[in-house]
């Protein structure tokens, strides 16, 4: 799973991608952010190439949280088209996560 770690990175994925995205807002300090991340980078391994599974740090990149709106973390932010189609916020099953990444996938 790759890390957004400026505006300008953004810039380049969202303009440059042919996949749909998912970005994961995180902190270091959320503890709910860190035990949904072995799911997240899980499924950033088998969705590869069908997914672009991304990562953005809120207080690296505030810039961005304010863009998507984002309130509470974990938020994981699904985007096809360069629109976004669903958001989460909070904890995610396994399975969950994997029906909004098949949603924007197919």
């Amino acid at each position: 799973m790759k890390k957004i770690n400026n505006f300008e990175e953004y810039n380049q994925l969202i303009n440059e991608s042919n996949t749909p995205i998912l970005i994961d807002f995180y902190a270091d300090w959320c503890g709910p952010c860190q035990a949904l991340l072995p799911t997240v980078e899980k499924l950033s391994d088998e969705y590869e190439g069908k997914v672009a599974i991304q990562k953005v740090n809120i207080e690296e990149v505030p810039e961005l949280a304010t863009l998507y709106k984002v309130r509470s973390i974990p938020n994981l932010v699904f985007i096809k088209n360069g629109e976004v189609v669903k958001t989460h916020v909070g904890m995610a099953a396994e399975k969950e996560l994997r029906t909004h990444l098949e949603a924007i996938a197919n």
